[in-house]
Order: structure tokens, then C-alpha cells, then sequence
């Protein structure tokens, strides 16, 4: 006999980024494989339920208990062997380092994934039976790049700290992500990080005055203009001979020893002010790169550094103490004065103040925060606690003093997920850098032929070898790919650091290009363009009932119950009534599906559906009250319908509320070209027709599951690039199967967080404009730099086949590699027309 079971994967693969981690494949493929078992596969994250890992198993060769057993057992193997690390690192200056960082650990045997980045990351996933943490880090150390072993602080942490399994210190546990960050100091040395920048300005410095007095000083000695240049020549070739070195090390022939070998021959031929403008131009390049990818690098930290150091504690003797953010404890109660940031994530318990969640969110306005309704309900769910007592650390408290009880731990904190993630972003390739990637492996090698050819142009040519040489070695300079390896990566840091200032979190290059890609947008509707709470649009009473007497009755019954409908006609119907005077109801009894029923004095009160009137022996409406039900339908209202007795009282219609702004950002993202936008909503059709009107759109499809959801994307997919937007928790699967997934209010669900490819991190959908705005202005950056790069180099190579100079080529290569860079960086400063 098959049957199945379903356990939460963080009680499998403890701390684990998301349910689609390489791991959970590795878990269910193994779980697959045991006798006994049938399949393993995931369920996505639903509702409250998190990603669960379902196994379908023949119960009579395997017991339940044994099954958890087996699961439990697969998890910690596999968190045994296979391992993660993110790690800040100095040593990587531009993105020619680190694709050969990224390339040389891949050749590691066991190294099963590797990325590096300009800004000084390291991603690597690795097998732990092939090769250990340790050795990867020293294949590192060979390859010039140091990994920072700073103290976690979340204040300062690229990335949280995670381990499988049980030994939750031990680094051999499970997935390790060790944090920590440096400002980059790769081009270091003994003038500190900007050596590089100073030494290329000491070789122009000696290129100008040898240049000088060669061509102003008549009298001078003809060795003295030569020392000057071969004075430029140590200063501009120092590091540019170190990168050379270690690529020769590793049998790599990158620009640095290129334009090494052009400057050494321009020396042979006794063109030494040639080479030293070469030399000065590419490490005055190298410098300015390297400190304006420090800048983008900087943006992301700063996210780091807004959590502050300490909190204010109390005691709880009334006492005070101040403590590392470190030392906090789930419950702690921290005091937090005016204008002063917030330490950790909680909930407000006493004081009210206005609170900037900018830092997080993204949120223009701060926003009120009062303390908590019920403390003990807060403890026990802390992810249901209103937005209005809900905070977040690292936002910026108002003018009041209030006092907030810790809900987690500092690494675990919104801040710290946002940095993580942020962190990781910075390591996933956009498809545009994927395909300059792949053509560099095949023009480098065709680059280096065509130079070994023009070597030999004298024996075609009527011309002495020494021209042959010198234009091979110009060839060599312009057809170099240096601003084509930058041009995708910098935008792509630029953009993602942009979105997070912004509250947005984006999860790497291609979900940035993505999402300027798209062509529609569904919109799921409750929760995202609505706010999820009901409220009262009609009341229709029956003929011969007071308006007031009906809605008396029904805030008596339905005060009794927690469903929404009925809280949205208790609150709704006790603002309507005034000082009308309200029955006391008792003995509420819920009718699953079709309402409730209640005692009101002597007779039994019903309130519910219509289709609840006439089935299970309950007498069918009466025709006045029909026709009321079908008008409130045909409107697009939710009807509930009251009964006092045998007699009909009347009929309320509900709807749920369009968020303000929802108009206005949908008119701003069809005004930047997504003309096509769907609302997809699980109510009746007329129900999601009427908010569609309310909101500005004119598609909605209603009466959708789950699972008709999932089917609506694949067949807008089908159609065009189309981005799925909703809570990230019950529309997850929806989210999956589109081109791009977007999750609003992320800052309050660790779910929205995981599952989404693109987060708004308030709970506010004009940032969606913005989102879409930055990723079409970071693809049209990129696509400018990449036209820059091939353009120069088509421009260059014939040019200095032709007899264009090294000294011209090099300037305009530099020039150009400089030109994407601050090209790039001004997504920084991107701004929504």
C-alpha cells in the first residue's frame, strides 16, 4: 500500500537559502533511490506552511517513524558532504581577476560551483569528500586573494552564518556562510589602497618631465629623458607585471601581459616614451576601475553598517544594560530613544513614535508604530503582528522613546537576510554577462592568432620586422576585451545596489534583466492590489426592515465570530449604527463554508451565504431578497444575507478594498511600456471585474485555485515575458513558473523573501514602477556598454593594422574601459522620471 508524507525541509537541511537549493535536490534524488521509497519530491511553500519535502513510501516494508528516520538521516549526509561558503575577500580589483579566480576553483576537483566578483565576493559550493574548506582557501591565498576572517557582527556581515546538521559551530556540520567585511585592499601595499592610483600618477609624472626636457631642454643629456621613461616604466609596470606573473603562473594569457609585451617591445625598439604612456594609461586605468568599482562595492556595504552596534536593554528588574546587538535574546525588551536606529526586529510594547523604515522598505513616509494589542498572541506568531507595531532593525526611530520586544536574533534580523541576499545577488550572472563571457573564450584565442600572424607581415609586406612587431603589439592593445569584461558586471552591482537603497531586493543579474524585459504583468488581487480586508458597500434591507434594526442584529451575531467577513461587518456595521443600541447574541455556531447561525433573545439568528438558504432543510430566500442577492452580485459584492427567525432582515454586500496608489503605479507602469495587465484572483469573476474597474485594468480573471493560477502563467508565458506579482506565500507557484517572480511586502515574510526572484520589500505596490523603471535603465546601461566595448575594439583592431600607434590605441581601450565603468556607476544615482 503507498502512502505519503510531508516534513518541513528546515527540519531536514537546517538553514538551508531556500527550498531550491542544489541540496534539497541531492536529498530528494537520494530519498528516491531507497528500497521501499517510490518518489521524493518538493511541495512549494503555501499559505503558513513553508517548502515541505513529500515522500511517497510502500507502508508495508517501511513505518512512518522509519521514514522520518531515513529523511532525517539523507538530510544530515548530505549536509555532512556538501558544503556552501560566501565570503568577502581582498584581492579581487576588476573582473578580469575575478573570472580568473572564479575559473581556477572550478578546476579544483570537488569545487562544484564558483563565482567571483570585482566587488570582493566569493561564492563556491564544494564537496567535502573530494576537497576541504581549508584547501579552497588556500588555492586562494596562490591566487593573490585573502579571505577576511573579521568577527560576525551583523552590523558588519555580508553574510549570516548557517550550518546544517547538528553541530551548529562546527564548520564541518553542514552549509557554512561565513561573513564579515573589508573594504577591498587588493592593490594595497605599503601606502595602503590607493598604491596603484598613486603609482600610475608617479609614472605620468615621469613621463611628462622625460618627455619634457627631451623635446624642451635642448642641452640636457641624451640618457636623462631615457631615465625618466624607464623610470615611468617601473611606477606604470609594477602591478600590471604582478597580474602578468600570476596569469603565467596559472598559463593564462589575460590584457595584463598583453600590454606588458607591448610595452617591452616598444622598449626593444627603442620607443620608450610609447610604453610608458602605454604602462601610464593602463595602470592609471586599472587604478580608476578599481576604485569605481569600490564604489558600488561600498553602496551594498553601507546596508551593512545601518544596524547599530549596541541596544539598550531592560532588565526585568526595571534595570537597564547596554549590550552588543550579538548578545540579544529572543524576548529581550529594548529601549529605543528618539532618533536613534532600531537594534533588532520585534514588535512594539509600550510608546508610540513615528518610525523611517526607508533604510529597509524603502518607504518614503515613516510610518506610525503603536504598541501591540495582545503581547501573549505576538509571542506566539510574531509574523501576524500588525504593520503598525511591527519594526525592523536598522530603521530610524521619531520623535518618541518606545520600547520593543526582540523577535530575532541579529543575524537573523530583515537587515541581515536583505545583506545576504543583496551579497548573493552580486554573484549571479546576468545573460548578457553570460554571453560576453562565452564569446571572450573564443575572440581571446583568435586574437592572440591574428597577432602571431601580423608578426610575419614583413615576409608579405615590403616593410623591416621591426614595424611588423610594432603593429602586432598595437593589434594586441586594441583588440583586447577590458571593457567588454567590465561592462555587464558593473552595471549589473550598480543596479542591484540601487534596488536595495530603494527597498527592492533584486536576486541577481538576471532577474535585474529580466524584469526590463517584460511584456505583462499579472497581478494577483487580494493582498496586492487590494488590502485583503472587506468592507461594507451596500445594505439592502428586506421590505419593511430598518436599515439600523438590520444591522444591529448582524454586529451582535457576527461580533462573535474571527472570520473576516464577519469582522469586516462588525467593525464596518458598529461605525454605521453610532449610538444605535446593539442586542446581545450568545451560542455562535459556524456553519463550515456557509456562515453562522446565533440566539438573539428568543429566536435563531443565520447569517451567511445565499446558497446557504434553501439546502440542509434551511428554508429558501424569499424573492424580494433574491433579487436584492443577484443586484449585489452582478456588482461584484461578496452578499451576506441575515435571517432573524423565518423572516429575511436583509442582505449586506462586501468588497474588499483597492490600496491607495494602486491606480496611480499602474498607470505609471503602462506609461514606461507594460501595456498589457492582468489581475488573477481566486473570487468570483464579477468580484475581481469590480476591483479591475477600481484600479484602472481592464483584464481580470477570477475564480482561480491554486493550482488554475499556475496555468494562467504558463499560458501568458506562452505569449509573452510575463512577471507574476503577489504576497509570496500562497501565489509561490504561480511566482516559479513565471519569466520573473515579484513578492510585495517582503519585509514582513520570510517566505516572500525566499520564494520571490524579485522583493518589494514594503508592502506597496508604486515600488513596482521603480523596479521596472531601474532594470530597463540597467538594460539599456548595459546594452550601451557592451556597444562601447565591441565598438572600440572593430574600431581599433583595423585601425592599428592600418597603422594606428600604440600610444592612440591604448588611449582610446583605456579610455573606453573607463567610460562603462562611470557608465555604470550612475545607476547609483538612478532616479524614477
Amino acid at each position: 500500500m503507498t502512502d505519503q508524507v510531508q516534513l518541513e525541509i528546515p527540519l531536514i537541511l537546517p538553514d538551508i537559502p531556500d527550498a531550491d537549493d542544489a541540496c534539497v535536490a541531492r536529498l530528494t534524488a537520494n530519498l528516491s533511490a531507497r528500497p521501499g521509497i517510490e518518489k521524493a519530491h518538493v511541495v512549494p511553500a503555501e499559505g503558513d506552511k513553508p517548502a515541505r519535502l513529500c515522500i511517497h513510501y510502500d507502508a508495508d516494508t517501511l513505518s512512518l517513524s522509519r521514514i522520518r528516520d531515513i529523511a532525517r538521516a539523507a538530510g544530515a549526509a548530505i549536509a555532512e558532504r556538501y558544503g556552501h561558503a560566501l565570503w568577502p575577500v581582498s584581492g579581487i580589483g576588476h573582473q578580469r581577476k575575478a573570472r580568473t579566480v572564479s575559473e581556477q576553483l572550478r578546476a579544483i576537483p570537488g569545487v562544484l560551483e564558483s563565482d567571483a566578483n570585482a566587488s570582493g565576493l566569493v561564492r563556491v559550493e564544494f564537496d567535502r569528500e573530494q576537497v576541504s574548506e581549508d584547501e579552497i582557501v588556500d588555492a586562494l591565498s596562490r591566487l593573490g586573494v585573502r579571505r577576511d576572517k573579521r568577527a560576525n557582527s551583523p552590523s558588519k556581515d555580508v553574510h549570516a552564518g548557517h550550518d546544517h546538521g547538528a553541530g551548529a559551530h562546527d564548520e564541518k556540520a553542514g552549509h557554512r556562510h561565513d561573513g564579515g567585511h573589508d573594504h577591498d585592499h587588493s592593490h594595497g601595499g605599503f601606502l595602503g589602497p590607493n598604491t596603484e592610483l598613486i603609482f600610475a600618477l608617479a609614472c605620468g609624472a615621469l613621463l611628462a618631465l622625460g618627455f619634457a626636457i627631451d623635446k624642451l631642454v635642448a642641452a640636457a643629456p641624451a640618457w636623462l629623458p631615457t631615465a625618466f621613461y624607464i623610470g615611468a616604466y617601473g611606477f606604470g609596470g609594477f602591478f600590471t607585471v604582478r597580474e602578468a606573473i600570476d596569469n603565467l603562473r596559472l598559463r593564462k594569457f589575460e590584457i595584463d601581459t598583453l600590454m606588458l609585451v607591448a610595452a617591452a617591445g616598444a622598449a626593444a625598439l627603442g620607443a620608450f616614451a610609447e610604453g610608458a604612456l602605454l604602462l601610464f594609461l593602463f595602470s592609471l586605468g586599472h587604478a580608476l576601475e578599481h576604485y569605481a568599482m569600490g564604489r558600488a562595492k561600498r553602496a551594498i556595504e553601507a546596508l551593512a553598517d545601518l544596524a547599530p552596534r549596541t541596544a539598550l536593554v531592560r532588565r526585568p528588574d526595571g534595570a537597564t544594560e547596554e549590550i552588543s546587538v550579538d548578545d540579544l535574546k529572543l524576548g529581550d525588551t529594548v529601549i529605543v530613544k528618539p532618533d536613534e536606529r532600531l537594534a533588532a526586529d520585534g514588535f512594539v510594547i509600550r510608546g508610540t513614535s513615528a518610525v523611517n523604515q526607508a533604510p529597509v522598505t524603502g518607504e518614503s513616509i515613516p510610518v506610525d508604530k503603536q504598541p501591540v494589542a495582545d503581547e501573549t498572541a505576538a509571542r506566539a506568531n510574531p509574523d501576524r503582528v500588525d504593520a503598525a507595531s511591527r519594526v525592523f532593525a536598522g530603521t530610524i526611530n521619531g520623535s518618541g522613546l518606545i520600547e520593543i520586544e526582540v523577535t530575532r536574533l541579529s543575524s537573523e534580523s530583515t537587515l541581515a537576510k536583505v545583506v545576504k541576499m543583496v551579497s548573493e545577488a552580486e554573484t549571479q550572472k546576468s545573460p548578457t554577462q553570460r554571453f560576453t563571457d562565452r564569446f571572450e573564450r573564443f575572440f581571446v584565442p583568435a586574437v592572440l592568432a591574428l597577432a602571431f600572424v601580423l608578426l610575419f607581415a614583413w615576409v608579405v609586406v615590403d616593410e623591416p620586422f621591426r614595424d611588423s612587431f610594432y603593429r602586432s603589439m598595437a593589434v594586441l592593445v586594441a583588440a583586447s576585451p577590458c571593457a567588454l569584461a567590465i561592462a555587464t558586471p558593473s552595471a549589473v552591482l550598480s543596479g542591484v545596489a540601487r534596488a536595495a537603497r530603494g527597498g527592492v531586493l533584486i536576486k541577481g543579474g538576471a532577474p535585474l534583466e529580466l524584469l526590463g524585459s517584460l511584456d505583462a504583468i499579472a497581478i494577483d488581487k487580494t493582498g496586492t492590489l487590494t488590502k485583503g480586508e472587506p468592507r461594507i458597500q451596500q445594505v439592502v434591507p428586506a421590505p419593511g426592515v430598518d436599515k439600523q434594526d438590520l444591522m444591529a442584529v448582524a454586529v451582535a451575531v457576527e461580533s462573535l465570530s474571527d472570520h473576516p467577513l464577519a469582522q469586516a461587518i462588525a467593525r464596518d456595521g458598529r461605525e454605521q449604527l453610532g449610538d444605535y443600541p446593539v442586542p446581545k447574541a450568545e451560542s455562535l455556531k459556524s456553519l463550515t463554508g456557509r456562515g453562522v447561525s446565533a440566539v438573539l433573545g428568543e429566536d435563531e439568528v443565520l447569517i451567511g451565504k445565499p446558497g446557504m438558504f434553501g439546502s440542509a432543510g434551511i428554508s429558501p430566500l424569499s424573492p424580494a431578497m433574491a433579487e436584492a442577492v443577484e443586484r449585489l452580485h452582478e456588482a461584484g459584492q461578496t452578499s451576506m444575507v441575515v435571517r432573524q427567525g423565518d423572516r429575511d432582515l436583509g442582505a449586506i454586500g462586501l468588497l474588499d478594498t483597492p490600496r491607495e496608489g494602486a491606480r496611480a503605479a499602474l498607470e505609471t507602469l503602462r506609461a514606461i511600456g507594460i501595456h498589457r495587465m492582468i489581475m488573477i484572483s481566486g473570487d468570483h469573476q464579477r468580484a475581481a471585474e469590480a476591483i479591475a474597474r477600481e484600479v484602472g485594468l481592464e483584464e481580470a480573471w477570477g475564480d482561480l485555485l491554486p493550482e488554475d493560477k499556475v496555468e494562467a502563467i504558463k499560458k501568458l508565458r506562452a505569449e509573452a515575458r510575463v512577471a507574476m506579482v503577489g504576497d509570496g506565500v500562497n501565489d509561490a507557484p504561480a511566482m516559479a513558473s513565471a519569466t520573473v517572480g515579484i513578492a510585495m511586502g517582503a519585509a514582513g515574510s520570510d517566505v516572500a523573501l525566499e520564494t520571490a526572484d524579485v522583493a518589494l520589500m514594503a508592502d506597496d505596490l508604486a515600488h513596482l514602477p521603480f523596479a521596472v523603471g531601474l532594470s530597463r535603465g540597467t538594460r539599456s546601461i548595459i546594452r550601451q556598454n557592451v556597444f562601447v566595448s565591441l565598438g572600440v575594439v572593430a574600431i581599433l583592431v583595423p585601425a592599428t593594422i592600418f597603422g594606428l600607434g600604440i600610444g592612440p590605441a591604448v588611449a582610446m581601450h583605456e579610455g573606453s574601459t573607463l567610460l562603462v565603468v562611470f557608465n555604470a556607476l550612475r545607476l547609483l544615482a538612478w532616479r524614477q522620471a
